[in-house]
């Protein structure tokens, strides 16, 4: 079935290489292997590296390609989604095209190819939001976000699956600086600071509320400030700026013609055995809090309480832009949080605020989930 659809689009011999490929079983590492494999980054480690992502990135980039073929709805026929299946197949074909890596000199060119890949899919969140979006818009009006769980569920597979091909590739090509952070081992920090990164993703996540509002809520935080533990500041930081960001826009919007004084968001780390915990209190927020019946469509992907962006450009937007209104920040928070083995949970009080609860792994021994 896949074969024959991608043969209408493209050559045949490329959806028969294309589903051959992604057949072949994925290999899933662990932050704890990345970090021990990445402390010593000799060429002959470097080489290694690049053999292993010479292998496994066509068979995870392959996998979504089929998938980007098959989807429900007319998904797969949507312009912003067909954009993305060509970055996809152009990836795929990058990288079949390129020989052994056998030396140096393969290994450099390899990393400089990768690198381009990982900016050929900047645009790959905005893309798929707006093919999802031209969905929403087409579809029948009777047909609720329930009957489209074959979609959402697609949608958590291709984003995981984004989140580690982004981060084997930005970890590999991170291992090539001459001069790194003091304590970084390519993309992971081994002493990140909780309390230290909460306080610039609030910083941040205040800025924009600003923006948008003229004026934010206070975050107090509230940890030890020399806790650390190994992770991946980026990721650390797009999971508590989307919290907080969510948090400081439910406390404005509630209390912008209120004569009251605004209450600060709160936000707690705390470190325990196996698990750091961040927990948000979108007031706890006293942002209103989120009704019962929209609490199980928060990690959907078309469910949002921001305006529809249907009609925004998505060109040029990289991973930093806001997903606001595409209602994508919660789902892909959480699926950042469950690369490493965490979790996003949210609780929420109506008529009071919200609690987000962020766990993070901090043994970072768990592999990879490979959808």
């Amino acid at each position: 079935m896949a074969v024959r659809k991608a043969a209408e689009s493209f050559s045949k011999s490329l959806a028969e290489e294309v589903q051959r490929w992604g057949l072949m079983k994925q290999t899933g590492v662990s932050l704890k292997y990345m970090m021990e494999f990445g402390s010593r980054p000799t060429d002959k480690n470097l080489l290694i590296s690049a053999q292993f992502l010479h292998k496994e990135l066509p068979i995870r980039i392959a996998r979504r390609v089929i998938e980007l073929e098959n989807l429900p709805f007319g998904l797969s026929h949507k312009p912003a989604v067909l954009k993305v299946r060509d970055w996809y197949l152009d990836s795929f074909r990058d990288l079949r095209s390129f020989p052994e890596v056998k030396d140096k000199g393969d290994e450099l060119a390899f990393t400089q190819m990768i690198k381009m890949i990982k900016v050929r899919h900047n645009n790959v969140v905005p893309a798929m939001a707006m093919g999802v979006q031209q969905l929403k818009k087409d579809l029948d009006p009777t047909i609720v976000p329930n009957d489209l769980h074959e979609i959402h569920q697609f949608l958590d597979r291709f984003y995981l699956s984004r989140i580690g091909i982004r981060m084997l590739i930005g970890q590999h090509v991170a291992l090539h600086d001459p001069d790194p952070a003091p304590g970084c081992i390519g993309q992971i920090n081994t002493s990140l600071s909780p309390m230290h990164a909460a306080q610039t993703a609030s910083e941040d996540a205040r800025s924009i509320c600003y923006r948008d509002y003229g004026s934010a809520p206070e975050v107090s935080i509230y940890g030890d400030p020399n806790f650390t533990f190994p992770y991946v500041p980026s990721h650390l930081h797009l999971m508590v700026f989307e919290l907080v960001k969510n948090s400081l826009r439910a406390v404005q919007e509630r209390f912008m013609d209120s004569d009251k004084d605004i209450p600060p968001v709160k936000l707690i780390v705390a470190d325990g055995i196996e698990d750091v915990n961040i927990k948000v209190l979108l007031i706890s927020d006293e942002g209103g809090g989120i009704p019962r019946s929209g609490l199980p469509k928060i990690f959907t992907y078309l469910y949002s309480t921001a305006k529809n962006p249907l009609d925004e450009n998505y060109e040029g937007v990289g991973d930093a832009a806001t997903m606001a209104g595409y209602g994508y920040g919660l789902p892909i928070s959480r699926l950042y949080a469950r690369y490493f083995g965490g979790d996003l949970q949210i609780i929420s009080m109506e008529g009071y605020g919200t609690d987000a609860y962020l766990q993070l792994s901090r043994l970072g021994d768990s592999q990879e989930p490979l959808p």
